[in-house]
């Protein structure tokens, strides 16, 4: 196993249009953070499990055929009968980008107990991720926390993804404080320019050499939507620029990046530490374009793209 993630797996309900009244017409699509991030990964060839859970309802049933499908392990996704399968809804606004609400109260990721996980993933893998959205409420918190703990005590390499949703948390405060728990518990991050500056009310190169100094983190990488993203480790730092494409849905690109991104680093197969510029700014270089090019299909799981497209487009820019 190479990577395990921990979160919400959940629909994504798309807005593709409008009716006379003005209400939206939406699509259903398979998402979740953490299994955007392990789509990228076993997309391009990386073996992943995700641990989760979903309701006995039929999104829960379809969700776990996505997961197999995609080929990532479901062996770790828990169905619950008392609980309904966590639903987002998602508009658009002229560029793409979303706003977000949530059938979530409570939906079934935030019900996972710690002893409803299957640990033996985590003793597999090289790496654990995991993001923001299982830390907003109980017993999913506990359940978080004490994975993280699990995964640092066995030396498991820890990758997280903040991926802040305001109207999941009860207020500001809260989401900051839990975010910056997870930043300290990172060796690779994975944060928006958004998030940087709700954390810091800084940029984006401000806010990488906070975490390289203040968090512990060995790498990281600050997305700046379609402008590209901010790279930063201790042997240098960069700006890679996104490729320009027909953007339709910029849902998972952030997850999609950073799986990307990890497939990357998994194959230079060296430590964080080791990472030269260079070698930065081709892992920076290939997310970029695998995250540009999914917001190109609607959704999550299902939008990211072949390996020989992303390569395709990289070459066709050099």
């Amino acid at each position: 196993m190479d990577v395990v993630a921990l979160g919400e797996l959940l629909i994504d309900f798309t807005t593709t249009g409008t009716d006379a009244s003005g209400y939206p017409t939406m699509a259903a699509h398979p998402g979740g953070a953490p299994a955007n991030f392990l789509a990228a990964l076993a997309g391009f060839g990386f073996q992943t499990a995700l641990l989760g859970k979903v309701g006995t309802d039929m999104f829960g049933q379809l969700l776990t055929d996505t997961l197999e499908k995609a080929n990532i392990c479901s062996a770790g996704i828990v169905r619950d009968e008392n609980v309904f399968t966590t639903l987002a809804f998602v508009t658009h606004d002229e560029d793409g980008e979303r706003s977000f609400s949530f059938a979530r109260k409570p939906g079934a990721d935030t019900q996972l107990r710690y002893e409803e996980l299957a640990l033996h993933l985590i003793d597999e893998a090289r790496v654990f991720h995991f993001g923001t959205l299982s830390l907003t409420d109980e017993p999913a918190q506990s359940c978080t926390r004490n994975a993280v703990s699990y995964a640092k005590e066995r030396g498991k390499q820890i990758s997280f993804n903040p991926n802040l949703r305001l109207p999941l948390w009860r207020n500001h405060q809260e989401a900051r404080q839990q975010m910056l728990w997870g930043l300290h518990q990172a060796d690779i991050v994975k944060i928006s320019q958004e998030e940087v500056a709700f954390l810091w009310s800084a940029a984006p190169e401000q806010g990488a050499e906070i975490i390289l100094d203040t968090c512990g983190a060995q790498l990281v990488f600050v997305t700046c939507g379609k402008e590209g993203c901010y790279f930063a480790n201790r042997n240098g730092a960069g700006m890679v620029k996104s490729p320009s494409v027909c953007t339709v849905d910029t849902t998972g690109a952030g997850d999609i990046f950073g799986g990307s991104a990890m497939a990357q680093i998994l194959r230079k197969g060296k430590p964080l530490a080791e990472l030269g510029w260079e070698e930065l700014r081709e892992i920076t270089t290939f997310a970029c374009t695998a995250a540009s090019l999914s917001t190109e299909k609607y959704g999550g799981i299902e939008s990211v793209p072949t390996e020989a497209a992303v390569l395709s487009m990289i070459g066709g820019q050099t």
